[in-house]
């Protein structure tokens, strides 16, 4: 199935109209305000494509294209739409603001207790997690610009009184999530005889290297990101210390949420009291590349374009992003640590923190690799072994492969999903545990950032094959009836042994495939990919057309507005257009002088059977 970035955002926009606009208004259904999360993330699936891609504006109604209209045209037409979006903003932001009027960041109803049967406190709901601080991030951005044009389009008091208090509001949570995700940031260090330790070696050994050449290796490659951490990031002392050993291991990243007795950050934002945090200092790999995507949105063009960040917000933004680049730099090297065979390829990946093994965390350090694999340029050979990690992963969640009888360890990476437990939860009630069911989508994600990343051209058509066949896996889960029409997740769909789900809709892999095809539409936005073999076949082909077609203006000159003078004329600039795009589309300056060729022959055939005759 093709991917038609345009056409399938229309449709996801039209099933959130049906869904979420009730007779002209925002309506969050008996669901909404009960997870900051998942509010967020609907919210994204309008704001994210309407302020990424020119096409989907809805800030300024005059140019709102016809068929974006058409799309929410439930609200009363495009005048109406922005003050629309804006409500709903607006009520999510109060929604989500505590009593003492600080911004919350509640999981909510996504969070579950690990053992069934037992009943989660309010205080446990009530739990802040990365989800929230990263989902946070996107949507003030996405909004703080959106209000920016929009200020200057409308004249209503209600909506410029409105526009007043969302950009204090989004400023307010967009300045909190920053400061949770720094508190929220952890390094564990361990020693390599413990359960961790020896986790860990086996995993970067892979059977066949000794723990004690790994342990060498490990120190010698990763001493630079060791001292950097030591010296630029506030860990606390023990951690500081123990990172100075060098004999030790260390994992970095984000937990789930606000690291215990993580220290304040100092900021002079209005941003109410900073809460004390419970989450055991160990990173999770699905909740480190949530942070790492919301942390990229503080210094994409956009954001520096439009100049969204507050100065205070700005010198948070350097410290997250200090942050983002050692993450990277440290799961890179991890999943590649052997150059003869990556650890990432040896799926699944076994976590050392939660001792759990699934092909969900080896798409998790994936995903961490292709952020620095964008980073740093990749090589054709990176970009090449992460395509097979891509395709292999596909065939591992039986995406692009049959699912065998009773094959449940594949079926659990869809329905329920892969179960974390969430480590130092149980100090407020019950062990909790947060269920990521987004695989198909999360890889659907990935290979498309990927293929706009490569410049091979056989990478890119495998990775191109690859996300077409992801995509129509994830089409065909859409929900056909009932509540959510037309979102998602139908896993029973696409897998009869899956139970049917009366599940709200999911707008967790609802919003990733948003995600998705705003990717998509980046990767047809690029140039194509140029061929050296084509731009010199183009550059023969044009160089003979336009010899002959000099030739043909001397053997038959043409008498000025006669049929024969325009078909010249148009033969000529048929060429000078070939010649101007030849290094960036050759493919397309080749048929431009294949089509000349052609009729020159034509005519030169034509002259040589009057001739003849």
């Amino acid at each position: 199935m093709r991917i038609e970035p345009r056409q399938h955002l229309l449709d996801i926009w039209r099933a959130m109209a049906r869904n979420s606009i009730d007779d002209g208004a925002w309506s969050w259904g008996k669901w909404g305000g009960l997870s900051s999360v998942a509010d967020a993330e609907r919210l994204l699936c309008l704001m994210y494509p309407a302020t990424e891609i020119a096409g989907f504006r809805l800030d300024d109604p005059d140019l709102t294209q016809y068929d974006v209209e058409k799309a929410l045209g439930r609200p009363g037409g495009r005048t109406e739409i922005p003050g629309l979006l804006l409500t709903a903003v607006g009520d999510f932001m109060r929604r989500h603001t505590g009593d003492d009027e600080r911004p919350t960041f509640a999981g909510g109803h996504y969070f579950a207790p690990q053992e069934d049967g037992r009943e989660l406190t309010g205080k446990q709901r009530e739990m802040e997690v990365v989800d929230s601080y990263s989902m946070s991030v996107t949507l003030c951005l996405a909004t703080l610009g959106f209000l920016r044009t929009y200020e200057a389009r409308t004249g209503r008091r209600d909506m410029l009184h409105l526009i007043q208090e969302l950009k204090t509001a989004c400023s307010n949570r967009l300045t909190a999530a920053m400061v949770s995700l720094l508190r929220s940031f952890t390094v564990n260090v361990f020693d390599a005889e413990s359960p961790q330790g020896r986790t860990l070696c086996e995993l970067l050994g892979q059977g066949r290297l000794p723990p004690r050449l790994v342990l060498q290796t490990f120190q010698r490659r990763f001493r630079s990101l060791r001292a950097t951490l030591t010296e630029s990031v506030v860990l606390g002392v023990d951690v500081e210390e123990a990172l100075r050993d060098e004999s030790g291991l260390f994992e970095c990243g984000w937990t789930w949420s606000l690291v215990k007795d993580a220290p304040e950050v100092a900021t002079d934002e209005p941003i109410g009291p900073q809460p004390n945090g419970v989450a055991d200092p160990v990173p999770y790999l699905y909740f480190t590349v949530v942070a790492l995507d919301g942390i990229q949105d503080l210094f994409s063009d956009r954001t520096l374009t439009l100049g969204l960040l507050n100065p205070e917000q700005q010198k948070l933004a350097e410290a997250l992003r200090l942050r983002w680049e050692i993450t990277q730099q440290y799961w890179s090297g991890i999943a590649r640590f052997d150059a003869q065979r990556w650890p990432l390829e040896d799926i699944p990946w076994r976590t050392t923190g939660q001792q759990l093994e699934s092909p969900y965390f080896s798409l998790s350090v994936a995903a961490i690799l292709v952020h620095d694999l964008v980073r740093r340029r990749a090589t054709d050979d990176d970009l090449t072994r992460t395509v097979d990690v891509m395709e292999r992963l596909a065939e591992h969640g039986r995406i692009t492969s049959r699912m065998a009888r009773d094959d449940a360890t594949a079926l659990l990476l869809h329905r329920p999903g892969v179960a974390l437990p969430l480590q130092g939860s149980e100090a407020l009630g019950p062990p909790m545990r947060w269920t990521i069911a987004d695989f198909s989508a999360q890889l659907l994600k990935r290979t498309v950032q990927l293929c706009t990343l490569s410049r091979n051209p056989d990478s890119h058509d495998r990775l191109l094959r690859l996300a077409e066949q992801v995509f129509e896996h994830l089409w065909q889960r859409r929900i056909e009836e009932g509540e959510g029409t037309g979102l998602w997740d139908d896993v029973h769909a696409v897998y009869p042994s899956a139970p049917r789900s009366e599940e709200p809709p999911s707008w967790s892999v609802t919003e990733r495939v948003t995600e998705c095809m705003v990717a998509a539409h980046d990767l047809y936005s690029q140039r194509p990919i140029r061929s050296t073999e084509l731009t010199t076949l183009a550059r023969a082909l044009l160089s003979e057309s336009t010899h002959l077609l000099g030739h043909e203006q001397l053997e038959v000159p043409a008498i000025p507005g006669s049929g024969q003078g325009r078909a010249l004329k148009s033969l000529e600039i048929r060429l000078r257009r070939a010649r101007r795009i030849v290094d960036e589309r050759p493919g397309s300056a080749c048929a431009l002088a294949l089509s000349v060729l052609g009729e020159l022959e034509t005519l030169a055939q034509a002259r040589d059977d009057a001739q003849g005759a």
